[in-house]
């Protein structure tokens, strides 16, 4: 069965979306990143236009909870 991809919240540098294909295939983020990088010059940069277009196809992870975030609904805050 195959794992449906997300933009990764815990793991983004600009939408998420490197940080959840490397998520959901079990690969180093910063790989994906350099060849990420390396395909926006060999392409001319349409692999930049195609990320854009995904990150808005893609959603976002819905089921991660920010720890840094203030939330009064969660138990333990006063």
């Amino acid at each position: 069965m195959m794992n449906k991809l997300y933009r990764s919240a815990r793991n983004r540098r600009l939408t998420g979306l490197i940080g959840g294909i490397s998520e959901n295939l079990g690969l180093s983020t910063t790989l994906l990143r350099i060849i990420f990088f390396i395909s926006i010059f060999a392409t001319g940069g349409t692999s930049l236009l195609i990320y854009f277009i995904a990150a808005l196809v893609v959603p976002k992870e819905s089921n991660y909870v920010d720890p840094y975030v203030y939330d009064s609904n969660v138990r333990g805050y006063k």
